[in-house]
């Protein structure tokens, strides 16, 4: 009777393969380049910002998060890439594919990698959104709690994006296909249009797209909770797309 390794163990095997490949780096490099958008955005204008009546998290979201999301989702598709990169070269897939391995093992492994290391720009933006709180609206307290809400719902919807975009570096043996593939994808959501709430609900579905949605955006908790939920949802099913293309490609290979 063949022992599978669990699930569950895989993010600390997965850790092992990361060696010298500048995985880690790129997140804590992305990171501080997306925490440094605000701060020197507040800096070159803090005159216009600082004037604006409401609450400060949705003044320094609505002029930075763009930018900030964008480099988020960079960071997803690099890593995607990064992470079945070490599994392709040297037919490193070949080989795992003979450890009592569990079929799923290896997507679900690198997801929780992935995620957890998006933990970190992510944790260096809310330093950063609460350092510009407290050094330019010194008048409006209150926002730590806010602005920590509000990046729990930015980390919530980055899951269906970077379980896209492992997907999708699953299927391609080149690096530069996926990171390609992933850079078009990341351009073609931004330039998507979002005129009305009923448009804006429905880009929030696509992998791509959900990341740019911002919390304060959604009419009230429920909203927020039902979009988590489906991201979450949306989750569950690319992980099972994913176990399906793996079926279908061994039976072929």
């Amino acid at each position: 009777m063949t022992a599978y390794i669990s699930p569950f163990c895989m993010p600390f095997l997965e850790t092992r393969k990361m060696k010298r490949t500048g995985f880690c780096q790129a997140f804590l490099g992305g990171g501080a380049l997306a925490a440094l958008v605000p701060v020197v955005n507040m800096a070159l204008r803090a005159e216009i910002f600082t004037s604006q009546p409401g609450s400060p998290f949705q003044i320094l979201m609505e002029a930075n998060w763009q930018l900030m999301a964008q480099l988020n989702i960079f960071l997803l598709v690099c890593g995607a890439c990064l992470l079945y990169h070490t599994e392709y070269a040297d037919n490193g897939l070949q080989k795992a594919q003979s450890l009592p391995l569990g079929p799923s093992g290896l997507f679900l492994g690198k997801l929780g990698i992935l995620l957890s290391a998006c933990l970190i720009p992510l944790c260096l933006e809310t330093a950063s959104l609460i350092l510009c709180c407290m050094r330019w609206f010194p008048d409006r307290p209150g926002e730590s709690l806010r602005i920590l809400t509000g990046m729990a719902f930015a980390f919530a919807v980055l899951l269906p994006t970077g379980a896209a975009m492992l997907l999708l570096s699953s299927m391609c043996r080149n690096m530069w296909i996926s990171l390609g593939a992933g850079v078009i994808l990341v351009f073609f959501a931004s330039m998507l249009p979002a005129s009305s709430s009923s448009v804006s609900d429905v880009l929030a579905l696509v992998p791509f797209c959900g990341p740019y949605r911002m919390l304060h955006e959604l009419p009230g908790r429920e909203a927020a909770l039902w979009t988590v939920c489906l991201c979450l949802g949306e989750g569950v099913l690319l992980c099972a797309a994913e176990r399906v293309y793996q079926s279908i490609r061994r039976s072929f290979a």
